[in-house]
């Protein structure tokens, strides 16, 4: 039985992680906005209300097909290095790693361009129907989530102390909120509210409305702010130290979101399209390409054999992230030979029947690969908010393992227009909020290597390899299905599990996002202190007895968690009878699926 019903309809559908965002995303179809409207108001709005996981300066890859050209795009919202970050600066400061927190590894703000890009170019409305909602809930409030008042209960003794006006923001009347209470953030209303004043002043033309809004963000007042800020403060970082920062306005003048074109695969009749390698994105369809080998279908749902042959599939999809990935723009990433299937049936016989602890990258083209060597260091114990800064991930860090989270919108609409991305960064545990704009940067910079040999390096203007993954599928040239999850390096494994759950066990779209799930946490993770438990894998309660126990005899170290605890996976798409579907899992309370 499911947690939550099938959704269809014929105007237009919605996903999200929250349902306030999806409501906003609702409005816009009744306004007559279409797919990009709607997707771009519920992002707009999720910077609002899931501060913990997102902003304004965070990052968001943008996976979009458009009916009007039949042609699946990537709008690029994951913005570069700044360009005073060399490796030698870092070193000079005495680092062997980019902070998982702070300024140091701020990036230029992708997400805010990255959807005024892909809204200017598709939508219908204008910009201040898509920031209404948005600026609505920040000046009037709205129901804080239980996980943001933990991680700002944990952080208040920093943002009382040190990042003050993060206390501004976060800490109304310098209390720490309650779960649910009424919570308003009226800085950055008044940020949004001056971005759409000007773009307003600037034009009556619709796209030239999106276009002052840019500048007002990179050129104008937002720029300066961010400018003054990181110039003139040094902060405590994950460190323990305090550092300024190297973004500049100069850096956010110079970027401009960048359009690009889709990596894709078939699998068994399903275009399957991903951002490329400065996105952990081909490592879903590496994973496709190893699994058309078998009959998936045929080991059961559930079975040991389902579950190992998955496991041991992404261990060595993963293990070529680890050695390839990097800016395609400044390193020469090896994708056509990743994705080939000959590489791929080569990788495969490397699958066996027991579990493998060593991390596998392969050999494309002849080529050697190499994994600079993850520091092994303890991770301090008081105060529990530097605990917290010493990890990049978005979650407040608990005695035991925990995974990363960030945010997903989708939606389709009537027209076959669909869009997905999954926006993270900038959250509010990353680095202290800008005086006067009600937002921090972001810090994906941390996921970048002090190795110059390596795809990933950093280096001035290079985006930093990101875990960002959100899918579009098509099929038979038509749209099909556009999903994505919170989740960190996690996010290409519960999606996987949700595309085979469709595809090869015949689940409908909602029950997919339900089932029992399943992943492995066999490679470092992107984010600081890049932890790694190489034969581990993590289930939710359900499966057989029978089923753990052969793992276990298989090699595998089988940690069962909190039910209900793996990923948010959000899905729109289109079924056979053009109407429009809505799906998102039940887990964590906030996401939901509407339809028109």
């Amino acid at each position: 039985m499911l947690f939550r019903p099938e959704l269809c309809g014929t105007r237009g559908a919605i996903a999200s992680t929250h349902w306030l965002a999806s409501a906003a995303g609702i409005r816009m179809f009744d306004r007559g906005g279409n797919a990009f409207d709607a997707a771009a108001a519920a992002a707009f709005t999720i910077q609002v209300v899931e501060p913990h996981l997102n902003g304004p300066a965070g990052d968001a890859p943008i996976l979009l097909y458009a009916a009007a050209t039949q042609r699946v795009e990537v709008v690029c919202g994951q913005g570069p290095m700044p360009g005073n970050a060399t490796i030698d600066a870092f070193r000079r400061l005495g680092l062997a790693e980019v902070p998982g927190s702070g300024l140091l590894a701020a990036t230029v703000p992708g997400a805010f361009g990255a959807w005024l890009r892909a809204a200017r170019d598709h939508g219908r409305l204008r910009l201040a129907d898509l920031l209404e909602p948005a600026i609505g809930y920040a000046a009037g409030g709205y129901p804080l989530l239980p996980k943001a008042a933990l991680m700002i209960e944990v952080m208040a003794p920093l943002f009382r102390d040190e990042w003050t006006e993060s206390g501004r923001v976060y800490l109304p009347h310098g209390e720490v909120p309650r779960p649910g209470s009424r919570m308003t953030n009226p800085l950055l209303a008044r940020t949004f509210e001056r971005i759409v004043a000007e773009a307003k002043a600037a034009t009556h033309d619709r796209d030239g409305q999106f276009d002052a809004a840019m500048r007002a963000f990179y050129e104008g007042f937002v720029a300066e702010a961010i400018d003054k800020f990181v110039s003139t403060t040094e902060v405590v970082d994950a460190t323990g130290d305090r550092h300024g920062g190297l973004l500049t306005g100069a850096d956010l003048a110079a970027w401009r979101p960048p359009v690009e074109r889709p990596l894709s695969l078939d699998y068994r009749g399903f275009e399957v399209h991903k951002a490329g390698p400065w996105s952990q994105g081909p490592v879903f369809l590496q994973q496709l390409a190893l699994l058309a080998g078998y009959d998936v279908g045929a080991l059961g749902f559930g079975s040991a054999d389902h579950l190992h042959t998955v496991v041991e599939a992404a261990k060595l999809a993963f293990a070529d992230r680890e050695a390839w990935y990097g800016d395609p723009l400044f390193a020469d990433v090896p994708t056509a030979e990743l994705l080939d299937p000959a590489y791929a049936r080569d990788r495969r016989a490397l699958i066996g029947d027991t579990a493998s602890g060593l991390l596998r990258p392969g050999n494309p083209a002849g080529r050697e690969p190499w994994i600079p060597p993850v520091l092994d260091r303890g991770t301090p114990n008081e105060p529990d908010w530097r605990r917290q800064l010493d990890s990049g991930i978005p979650t407040v860090v608990k005695r035991t393992a925990a995974n990363g989270d960030t945010t997903c919108v989708t939606a389709t609409d009537r027209d076959g227009n669909m869009v997905v991305s999954s926006p993270s960064g900038g959250w509010l545990k990353s680095s202290p909020a800008i005086p006067g704009l009600g937002f921090p940067l972001g810090t994906r910079g941390q996921m970048a290597w002090l190795h110059g040999e390596h795809n990933n390096a950093l280096a001035p203007g290079k985006r930093p390899r990101t875990t960002l993954s959100p899918t579009l599928v098509l099929r038979d040239g038509l749209p099909y299905l556009a999903f994505g999850t919170p989740g960190g390096d996690q996010q290409d494994q519960w999606t996987l599990n949700f595309f085979v759950n469709h595809v090869d066990f015949g689940m409908s779209a909602q029950a997919a996002t339900e089932a029992i799930t399943f992943h492995s946490d066999h490679v470092p993770t992107s984010f600081t202190p890049r932890r790694a438990r190489p034969l581990t894998v993590v289930t939710e309660p359900g499966f057989a007895a029978d089923t753990l126990a052969q793992l276990r005899r298989r090699g595998h170290e089988i940690d069962v968690v909190a039910p209900h605890s793996l990923g948010r996976v959000c899905a729109t798409g289109m079924d056979a009878r053009r109407m429009v579907l809505a799906a998102a899992s039940h887990r964590g309370d906030s996401p939901y699926s509407v339809v028109v």
